[in-house]
């Protein structure tokens, strides 16, 4: 499909990409949303925590929601895209990824860009339930990659799934990693790396076969990371096999659920390639918006719901492809 013209226009004060990822992570406040939380068991005997919430009159329509890198389903952009569609009567389960929930999942394993097997368990549970006629994804940053790769990678889908939507999406890892590690997001870079080496130290202490203190101290960069515990604990040679077998971009051009990619342009994390817009011109399926402004997870508006919460809906209810 052509590239979709956007129209999103960020208020003044919130143009600068900096400044919109920063505000929209740490100062936005979503209040209202009634979460109850559901323990999943996965085919492997981990578990997945599901928190729920519901909108006030019946429906059969689901929207399941993925955050991203060390988030939860309790982040501000999560409650807000939650609390949006639960006014416009969906339902919405925000997903804890592996080990996100605030307990320690039970494998020395845990979650990472591609791991699309865990959000096809979520689908099969859900549909066991034999509510939801309609289902549709959404996600964010890294979850916004595990849905593309979902939606790319596999040729049959359960027919209750409509559409998906993934919003400030690294489609290219490597070249993600490689704008992560640049001085302009220092400050993102130790956060995520502090977060990270936390949640492994903890690790450590349970699975002390499968990585000692000498191999968490060699950690210096999120690349370290990968490279010492992403890859290894899921399967992969390194960081950069990782990374090649996981980007969704590889996977874009087999979409053949209506999907849209929100990136955008000054989005700090993103490289050049995580603007998909030759095979978005290709694919009838695969929608590419590139708003000026917005940062990483932005969007801010001069309201309580935000630019990519509106436009999630507007791009599921368009009855031209669904």
């Amino acid at each position: 499909m052509p590239v979709i013209q956007s129209s999103y226009k960020a208020p003044l004060l919130v143009r600068n990409g900096q400044f919109a990822t920063i505000y929209s992570g740490l100062f936005r406040n979503v209040n209202g949303v009634i979460q109850q939380r559901e323990r999943m068991e996965l085919p492997d005997g981990d578990f997945l925590d599901l928190d729920w919430s519901y909108a006030a009159k019946s429906t059969d329509k689901l929207i399941i929601i993925l955050h991203g890198l060390e988030g939860n389903a309790q982040r501000p952009y999560m409650l807000g895209a939650a609390k949006y569609f639960n006014t416009k009567v969906y339902d919405t389960v925000c997903v804890n990824f592996r080990g996100c929930s605030g307990e320690q999942n039970m494998k020395y394993r845990s979650y990472h860009s591609g791991v699309t097997e865990d959000l096809e368990a979520i689908i099969a549970h859900v549909l066991k339930m034999e509510k939801y006629k309609g289902l549709y994804l959404k996600g964010f940053s890294l979850g916004g990659n595990v849905i593309l790769k979902y939606l790319g990678e596999r040729e049959m889908f359960p027919k209750e799934l409509k559409a998906g939507v993934a919003v400030s999406v690294p489609c290219s890892l490597g070249g993600s990693c490689v704008e992560l590690h640049k001085l302009k997001n220092i400050h993102y870079h130790e956060r995520f790396k502090r977060h990270l080496l936390g949640r492994l130290r903890e690790k450590s202490i349970r699975f002390p076969d499968r990585i000692d203190k000498k191999s968490i101290e060699s950690i210096k960069t999120l690349k370290d990371f990968d490279d010492v515990y992403t890859s290894k604990a899921h399967g992969f040679r390194d960081a950069d096999d990782y990374y090649t077998r996981c980007s969704s971009l590889q996977f874009l051009s087999n979409i053949r659920i209506p999907s849209l990619v929100l990136n955008a342009k000054n989005d700090s994390f993103l490289s050049p390639d995580c603007y998909p817009i030759d095979i978005a011109v290709k694919n009838k399926n695969l929608f590419l918006e590139m708003p000026e402004h917005g940062g990483h997870v932005g969007f801010i508006q001069n309201n309580e719901f935000y630019y990519n919460e509106k436009r999630t809906l507007d791009f599921f209810e368009d009855r031209t492809f669904i």
